[in-house]
């Protein structure tokens, strides 16, 4: 073993540390166990390598190994893409799908994963080599936590207020509070929309949230991830039970209606809350009009 042996196996290992701590499957399933984790840590591996080995390669003054980490770059953009193509894929046999930009936003998320576990496993080697084990520890694990608030992204709940409204039919017209959502005719879908059907009603803070919940991928990131965690109560052929999202478009409130198999509000509350804010779908004019007024 040369001196390198013990800095590198380090880097490695809080790489994956870094990842695995970052590496969590929820009520969304995805990454899924077991295969999906198997994939997300093997990138894992390479890239703690790739960033680990890049500190003894300029120390040696081997700036040719160097140009590894441009190749890793192109490589996890693959992984971007991969992950974009398979989830596409998938999305159409959803009865809600998530739609193109919460896919869009997962796969940057897990190509950016990737690019934190280098940075970390290349801090915690350097730190290691420059000084001591007990340095490139401390280094690591400081990484390691501000990788995870890197990657925690904000949820609903920070730029709406969230209330829970019975849907009501007015003739043939179905709404959530004063909201029009869609027109059911038949009967027996109405008796079933007020048995099993729940409403909300998203008030934005302030306008830069209104123009973010105007979005329609975040409006159907919002349906896919409560039919996902409550379950839908639907089947293919039946448009009468489609979840759906519609906006006031006077004061940009946004009326949400699903139909949940398990009719729990508190729980359904919770679950709203921490619908991701797409980074896709966040707007903010108001910024761009107070640079524009400077």
């Amino acid at each position: 073993m040369n001196e390198y042996t013990y800095p590198i196996l380090f880097g490695v290992i809080i790489g994956l540390a870094t990842r695995i701590y970052m590496l969590k499957t929820d009520y969304r399933q995805y990454p899924t166990y077991l295969h999906g984790k198997i994939i997300h840590l093997s990138l894992a591996f390479i890239a703690a390598g790739l960033g680990t080995i890049a500190v003894p390669a300029i120390m040696e003054e081997e700036f040719a190994a160097i140009t590894f980490l441009a190749l890793a770059a192109s490589q996890f953009r693959d992984v971007r893409n991969m992950e974009r193509n398979t989830l596409t894929e998938l999305d159409g046999y959803d009865l809600v799908p998530r739609g193109s930009t919460y896919i869009e936003g997962i796969a940057i998320a897990f190509e950016g994963r990737n690019y934190l576990v280098m940075i970390t496993s290349f801090l915690s080697t350097m730190a290691y080599l420059v000084a001591n084990w007990w340095v490139g520890l401390i280094v690591g694990i400081s990484a390691l936590f501000l990788s995870h608030r890197l990657m925690t992204g904000g949820q609903l709940k920070d730029i709406v207020e969230i209330e829970y409204v019975k849907p009501y039919f007015k003739g043939a017209g179905l709404y959530v509070d004063n909201i029009y959502i869609m027109n059911i005719g038949l009967p027996e879908r109405q008796k079933e929309v007020l048995k099993y059907g729940m409403g909300f009603i998203l008030t934005p803070k302030n306008f830069n949230a209104r123009t973010t919940i105007a979005n329609l991928g975040q409006r159907q990131a919002i349906l896919h991830d409560m039919s996902t965690a409550l379950g839908v109560y639907r089947d293919s052929g039946t448009p009468a039970l489609v979840p759906l999202a519609k906006r006031d478009l006077d004061d940009g409130r946004v009326g949400i209606f699903v139909l949940p198999q398990e009719s729990d509000m508190e729980v359904a509350l919770t679950i709203l809350g921490q619908v991701p804010t797409l980074e896709n779908a966040i707007r903010m004019p108001t910024k761009n009009l107070k640079k524009k007024v400077k």
